[in-house]
């Protein structure tokens, strides 16, 4: 990977992973390719309200458990 470009190390359900700088919870889920209005998010160890996704940065470091929930009938 190429040094000039920065990114964040995050654990995501248990696994890490890296990803680019500069991401917010909503971008993490864009990237993941979840509906962001089917899935819950905790941010080291405390939930994320769905309204601040877009403006919740990640950091380095920060461990996420995302449920994703799956209707039926």
């Amino acid at each position: 990977m190429d040094a000039s470009i920065e990114t964040l190390d995050l654990t995501v359900n248990g696994e890490p992973g890296t990803f680019p700088m500069r991401l917010t919870v909503a971008g993490l889920i864009a990237a993941l390719q979840l509906d962001i209005r089917k899935v819950a998010v905790e941010l080291n160890r405390e939930i994320v309200p769905r309204s601040t996704y877009a403006q919740v940065s990640l950091n380095s470091g920060d461990t996420l458990e995302i449920v994703h929930f799956i209707g039926g009938g």
